[in-house]
């Protein structure tokens, strides 16, 4: 059975899947090019559209937006600075149709992650999705077990997970044999003032060339206001997550993976939006902590407005341990504040393709054993984030259990999974 363009258009989000499924991608030979679709090409997607274009391995294929303005300007643009002709999508459910697509490139806002990755998946396409994966806890969850039963390709936007220096230290890190056992990690997330106020907008029609209802796709009928968009929904609950969920998934993600013990049992997240009044939701200070059954800690910390550095780091990572500690971009330290020096020849630092390199590797050889960031990573360090964020939200210290993914509380686990439009439903993947 086939759907026309028609009738797919006209489908909810679970027929979309299920007709997905019995599409199958191509596997891609040793020599041919990758075509490549990015959604999202307007922030973050800049970075997407360059790295294909500068890989040997792709080819800038097309691009996906609802803003039929900023698609416009972006393929016009790019198509005379490169001199390449670049096919041009609304509709993301359109653009899947396309058999000459051979992989997904998604940077929409934060709400799309999860159902596009989905989508793009059920229809063949291998999937580099930005970070965070998830809105809400139940759909990084679908992504691991989708990731487990698929033979598709999908890989996190965590870039660290491809850094040399962190492929070399945090199994250093983990194994204890530099510092002992590790018993904290401290994450930051300093942009040092860069966020200020949005002010104060009132709602309105969306202009013409944007199809709002299809840019909210998965989150449930919200009015227009331009402070949704392009950028600054990160700072309202409906689409975006906070800091923490923004710059701080990526801190996040090398902190939860440098502990080594999965989800955390426990977290309890504080803060405020600081120094301006505007229409922002999220925090631009909080601090959320986070306890392992062991009883070892995360502690991740969010700063946008004015502060000093940590030991030199504004955003990175630190790690404490029973014989020293560990700063990013310093290396490892004695009891004493010394630096230790690592030997070069046993202890070498080893090479890696770029994240996005990385990702088109393993398109091409189809081993996933390649992915640097993989679903299961994109669970662990996005539910870190989910749980700081339903903390703040709810003022008070909760307790999660990481098997059953169950808060203790009614009103907690009503956060672990949004409402969303009947047309573009996240399905629960078996």
């Amino acid at each position: 059975m086939s759907l026309s363009r028609r009738n797919f258009l006209g489908t909810s989000a679970a027929a979309v899947v299920a007709a997905g499924t019995m599409v199958k991608g191509k596997v891609e030979g040793a020599n041919e090019k990758i075509n490549m679709l990015v959604m999202g090409v307007n922030g973050r997607g800049n970075a997407h559209i360059k790295a294909w274009i500068d890989s040997p391995d792709t080819n800038m294929y097309a691009f996906c937006d609802a803003d039929a303005r900023i698609l416009k300007m972006k393929a016009d643009g790019y198509e005379k600075k490169y001199g390449i002709q670049i096919k041009r999508y609304t509709d993301i459910r359109e653009a899947l149709q396309d058999p000459n697509i051979d992989a997904v490139s998604i940077a929409s806002p934060n709400h799309w992650h999860a159902l596009a990755t989905v989508w793009a998946v059920e229809a063949g396409k291998d999937v580099y999705v930005e970070k965070p994966a998830s809105h809400e806890v139940f759909e990084s969850h679908q992504l691991a077990k989708l990731a487990a039963s698929s033979d598709r390709i999908i890989q996190h936007g965590t870039q660290s997970r491809s850094k040399t220096s962190w492929l070399r230290d945090i199994p250093l890190l983990q194994s204890g044999e530099i510092i002992g056992n590790i018993h904290t990690a401290r994450a930051l997330g300093y942009k040092n003032g860069n966020r200020g106020s949005l002010g104060h907008e009132p709602n309105k029609e969306a202009p013409n060339g944007l199809d709002w209802r299809l840019w909210q796709g998965p989150a449930s009928e919200q009015s227009y206001n331009k402070l949704y968009h392009p950028y600054s929904w990160h700072w309202f609950w409906h689409y975006g997550n906070g800091e923490i969920g923004n710059q701080g998934v990526h801190q996040m993600d090398v902190a939860a993976w440098g502990m080594n013990k999965g989800i955390p049992s426990k977290v309890y997240s504080a803060g405020g939006r600081y120094t301006y009044d505007d229409q922002g939701e999220t925090p631009n200070t909080n601090v959320a902590t986070f306890t392992y059954d062991d009883g070892s800690m995360l502690v991740f910390e969010v700063r946008n407005r004015w502060t000093n550095d940590e030991a030199g780091v504004n955003v990175g990572n630190l790690f404490y341990g029973e014989g020293g500690y560990y700063v990013e971009g310093q290396g490892f330290f004695d009891t004493k504040n010394q630096p230790i020096e690592l030997d070069a020849s046993k202890y070498p630092t080893p090479e890696a393709p770029s994240h996005f390199q990385n990702f088109i590797n393993a398109v091409k050889s189809r081993d996933k054993g390649e992915i640097k960031g993989t679903m299961d990573d994109a669970h662990m360090s996005c539910t870190c984030c989910h749980l700081a964020n339903t903390s703040y939200r709810l003022g008070r210290s909760l307790n999660f259990d990481p098997m059953a993914l169950k808060f203790a509380d009614d009103e907690a686990n009503s956060y672990l999974k949004r409402e969303y439009h009947p047309d573009f439903v996240m399905p629960t993947i078996a």
